[in-house]
């Protein structure tokens, strides 16, 4: 099978049957920002919940259009050192390679690379591969867009040799909804997964970043897809954010952590979900995020709940730690300046807070806080 992909309302229409009310709706959505799914995905939708998860994931909402963001929250231009290249973090390099995906999430936060006409991606890396070589502090490359998974697996053979023969790189990642999207892409190439075996060696693995945003996602056909990763040796993880009426219920995520761990793929990062054009009304409060994160673990194995939960801010990805009846405890995970790595930041708490900016006039001074019935303790800013 090779699904068939869709690009307007009226083959979304003419494929499940719309109600004209919500079809004009969805086409006004899409003269801001575009549809992009296919036919296996849409299969998993059940057409007559309205409030389908999967609905909510793929399916544009009037309520896009609604509240405020930007299209580069986490300011990536500030750390575009070349056209498709990013390097924010020391050991961290980023190949922007496709602004295209199996499917255009509504909530995507780089939904600026499908309306903009300036491009980010490249089709030529020389230049970013060079910059890499000349960055010996960069251990690890992350493949990105878009989705990488979207070019013909010649294109992305070569540029993983390329990457293979610089010495100090020593993990390839490729981030890529495609597993739950379009899993026959990865069944129906052998030559793709001959190529990942090809490259993720026993001491340089590669890893895919795969994109489950609900356990819907995880049917047969995506499990086989993944099982024919884990044969090439590749190691499998699994990012999401919290995404209001899509995985925004303790339940939800309690099954995702159980069933991403029983098929061997890591939970790697939650995230809040960021602050992008069209996002608002997917995001959850950033305290309400954690309670659903910490109540989804509490019947879930150790190695069910190894994801942190994160913000990827301007300044990095800040983790939320810890959270009381008053206050709210994050740290620096990762940070653009390396001296802010590890820092620890104390806010009043905020229900409201959406992001960690909402978070800037209830900072704590170390000095001020000084938790009940314990000595006075400073806390590392």
């Amino acid at each position: 099978m090779n699904p068939k992909y869709l690009h307007s309302i009226d083959e979304l229409d003419n494929l499940v049957g719309l109600i004209p009310k919500e079809r004009e709706e969805m086409e006004f959505v899409t003269q801001t920002f575009p549809f992009r799914a296919n036919e296996y995905y849409l299969s998993l939708i059940d057409w007559k919940d309205g409030r389908d998860p999967l609905r909510r994931i793929v399916v544009p909402d009037i309520r896009e259009l609604k509240g405020g963001g930007c299209m580069d929250p986490s300011c990536e231009k500030n750390y575009t050192k070349l056209p498709g290249l990013q390097h924010k973090y020391d050991q961290t390099g980023l190949l922007l390679l496709s602004d295209v995906c199996g499917g255009i999430c509504r909530f995507c936060f780089r939904k600026r690379l499908f309306i903009s006409c300036e491009r980010e991606t490249i089709k030529d890396v020389s230049e970013g591969l060079e910059y890499i070589h000349s960055h010996p502090e960069i251990t690890n490359v992350l493949l990105t867009g878009g989705d990488p998974l979207t070019l013909k697996t010649q294109r992305l053979e070569a540029i993983l040799k390329e990457l293979r023969e610089i010495e100090h790189v020593n993990i390839i990642r490729i981030g890529s909804k495609m597993p739950a999207y379009n899993p026959y892409r990865i069944i129906n190439d052998p030559h793709l997964t001959e190529v990942l075996s090809r490259y993720s060696t026993p001491e340089k693995r590669i890893y895919v970043m795969a994109h489950y945003n609900h356990p819907k996602e995880m049917t047969d056909v995506s499990m086989q897809a993944i099982e024919q990763l884990h044969r090439a040796g590749v190691i499998v993880v699994n990012q999401t954010p919290v995404l209001n009426e899509v995985n925004s219920d303790p339940a939800i995520f309690t099954a995702l952590f159980r069933k991403l761990s029983f098929a061997g793929i890591s939970p790697y990062y939650v995230f809040q979900c960021r602050p992008s054009q069209g996002n608002r009304f997917f995001q959850t409060p950033v305290e309400r995020s954690y309670e659903i994160i910490q109540q989804a673990w509490q019947t879930c194995s150790g190695l069910a709940k190894r994801a942190r939960f994160v913000m990827s801010h301007a300044t990095g990805k800040i983790e939320i730690v810890g959270k009381s009846a008053s206050h709210v405890f994050m740290r620096y995970h990762q940070a653009s300046d390396r001296a802010d790595i590890g820092k620890f930041l104390v806010f009043r708490s905020n229900p409201m807070a959406r992001w960690f900016d909402d978070y800037r006039h209830h900072a704590i001074h170390p000095d001020d806080f000084v938790p009940v019935n314990k000595p006075k303790m400073h806390w590392l800013f």
